[in-house]
């Protein structure tokens, strides 16, 4: 067994893993709430200061306290692996800066579980499959099979072991308790008068919406696709003095990830800014700027303690680390529906609908536990 191997096998601890995608999840649902706090500035203002302040100073100051060689080990990382990680960052960008308006439409009940559930089916079985296209990709010496073979690798990696079918359970079990929240969402929007969908969520619009969910969500899984793909990165991180401890191995990803979002995101906001001429927005005397500050950075930096949970859960689950993305975004539409409930977008709905949701929240929170279960497998 390698040194890597049993640093691993010795941080194994699936129950605590489950646990910190679950408290990730919760970030991701309740991230959106302190804009509601932003006054009297205009959308790209407030999203550049939660860009800035969850992809570019959180991460960056968490990686320098925790991870003291990140500086040399980016600077020792192959090339390779740093731009597809950074264009992954990028696609995500491009996935975030969409994310916002979906929830703005949709509400956060109904716009996790569409966004949602597309970035947690894709983010969870792609990487597994991709993970020998990587390898091959960034070394020679791992090229001797075609990329087919390797392919076909990727997939047989999903299952097999017992741990690995349990996992694709808990995966699926997820993925249909998404589906059923997303039925039951549907179901709502179709029963509620347009008034109180307008009470619920101010800017309802379910058309446009489902448009910008569908796209989000699925460009927003290049965040799993990145921070599952800097594997020579981590292995750094482990072996270059001052070593990182494995609980922290992944925040040099991390942040280059985070950066390669902050290019699409910071500059997008600053065009808007410069196209609709809002830049004053951030010297506006007649605004409350110190607390719009606070409250968009407030944002960011919760938005941002999704994906610290995701790598620090990760080494906690072994070999079943890439279901963290499927509990993740399990435990975040769990979260955001009864947020939603709390919010009151469920309100007046029928006994159909209100069947479906608890259907669907049930299946979320049980692929939780065979999640759980399916790590301890691997000690079995």
């Amino acid at each position: 067994m390698t040194v890597l191997a049993q640093i691993a096998d010795t941080a194994t601890n699936p129950t605590l893993g489950v646990l910190i995608f679950a408290l990730g999840g919760l970030a991701c649902a309740v991230f959106y709430l302190p804009f509601k706090k932003v006054k009297n500035w205009a959308w790209e203002s407030y999203w550049f200061v939660y860009a800035l302040a969850g992809l570019v100073v959180v991460p960056w100051a968490l990686a320098l306290t925790m991870s003291p060689n990140v500086v040399s080990v980016l600077s020792a990382s192959p090339a390779k692996v740093l731009t597809y990680c950074l264009l992954c960052g990028a696609m995500w960008g491009v996935g975030g800066l969409t994310w916002g308006l979906m929830l703005r439409y949709l509400g956060v009940g109904l716009g996790l579980a569409i966004g949602g559930g597309l970035c947690a089916a894709t983010g969870t079985l792609i990487p597994p499959i991709l993970k020998p296209v990587l390898e091959r990709f960034v070394n020679s010496e791992a090229a001797s099979l075609s990329l087919s073979q390797t392919l076909q690798k990727g997939v047989a990696s999903l299952y097999g072991s017992p741990s690995a079918n349990v996992s694709l359970l808990a995966v699926a079990m997820a993925l249909v308790g998404i589906a059923l929240v997303g039925g039951a969402g549907m179901s709502k929007e179709r029963e509620l008068p347009e008034e109180q969908k307008k009470k619920a969520v101010a800017e309802f619009n379910f058309k446009r919406g489902m448009l910008l969910g569908i796209f989000s969500g699925i460009m927003s899984a290049g965040m799993s696709l990145g921070l599952q793909g800097g594997g020579a990165i981590e292995h750094l991180a482990l072996t270059t003095a001052p070593v990182t401890s494995d609980t922290w191995r992944g925040m040099p990803v991390l942040v280059v990830v985070l950066f390669g979002g902050f290019l699409v995101n910071g500059l997008w906001c600053l065009f808007l800014n410069s196209k609709n001429k809002t830049l004053g927005d951030y010297v506006k005397p007649e605004t409350p700027l110190i607390a719009n500050v606070l409250f968009a950075g407030l944002a960011g930096a919760i938005w941002c303690s999704q994906f610290i949970c995701f790598k620090t859960g990760e080494p906690r689950m072994g070999p079943m680390s890439y279901i963290g993305w499927s509990v993740l975004f399990a435990s975040a539409i769990l979260f955001g529906t009864l947020l939603g409930l709390f919010l009151g977008e469920w309100r007046n709905t029928s006994s159909r609908t209100r069947l479906l949701l608890i259907f669907g929240l049930i299946l979320l929170v049980g692929s939780t536990i065979v999640s759980g279960y399916s790590g301890s497998l691997l000690k079995s």
